[in-house]
């Protein structure tokens, strides 16, 4: 029996007048590898801010275990903790080195010890072939290095879920690979992951389930093997035409 973890009904998003999103519906259970694709613009980012709670949307419901996490009185911060979020800019804290920045959020968050947070920022930084730049700065790394450490800090505070938001997308072309590896690695172990991404090679070799999006709706969605060898939807067919070639 499979295990359900988000669930998001008739999700809406709209900024004034603008409507980014329209009535989007979809799950993730445990052990899921969701990746969202679809044109810039498509509201695939504002998507995954509002499952974080970055975002507030204007109607609609977000469950997670069956309670919905949009209501006035649900501590965003606890629920961050279980559902964490890697960024496409690193957002890692520049006065922090390395070891520090994968420490903060367990001391102020999960209140633990300094040496609890030292080991299990260790065990992570070790997992994504950080450990020799524990006391380095952000601005002594490259993106590729800041993009693992960014993961080892989310990972260090034992989520749940992680959300990528284009984790590739500010990296130069030879730091992709680094990153997609690292997350190609937990994907194998069962983390469940919802990957905002352009990186079709990665939705369509290792995701389970593929969302499409265009416009701010859902426009299709399904395994890689039906997305991208059977797309039902003509927008479907013209944005994947593209990477058909690979």
């Amino acid at each position: 029996m499979s295990e359900m973890i988000l669930q998001i009904n008739h999700l809406s998003k709209s900024f004034g007048s603008h409507e980014v999103l329209r009535d989007i519906d979809f799950t993730v259970e445990k052990g899921d590898v969701t990746s969202i694709i679809g044109a810039s613009g498509s509201g695939k980012s504002t998507l995954l801010r509002c499952v974080n709670l970055l975002e507030t949307p204007t109607s609609g419901e977000i469950l997670y275990h069956g309670t919905d996490i949009t209501g006035p009185k649900v501590n965003a911060a606890a629920y961050r903790s279980h559902v964490g979020m890697v960024f496409q800019s690193f957002n890692l804290f520049n006065n922090m080195t390395v070891l520090e920045n994968c420490m903060v959020g367990q001391i102020k968050v999960l209140k633990k010890s300094k040496e609890e947070a030292r080991a299990h920022a260790m065990e992570y930084l070790e997992k994504v072939g950080m450990a020799p730049y524990i006391n380095a700065r952000p601005r002594q790394i490259s993106g590729g290095q800041k993009q693992r450490v960014a993961i080892a800090r989310a990972l260090a505070m034992d989520p749940e879920v992680l959300l990528f938001d284009e984790p590739t997308s500010a990296l130069d072309p030879e730091m992709v690979g680094e990153v997609l590896n690292v997350m190609q690695a937990l994907a194998q172990e069962g983390m469940t992951m919802l990957v905002v991404t352009h990186e079709m090679a990665f939705a369509r070799d290792v995701s389970s389930h593929v969302v499409y999006m265009n416009q701010g709706v859902i426009c299709e969605e399904g395994t890689p093997e039906e997305v991208f060898g059977n797309p039902q939807r003509q927008e479907t067919k013209d944005f994947l035409s593209r990477f058909r070639k690979n």
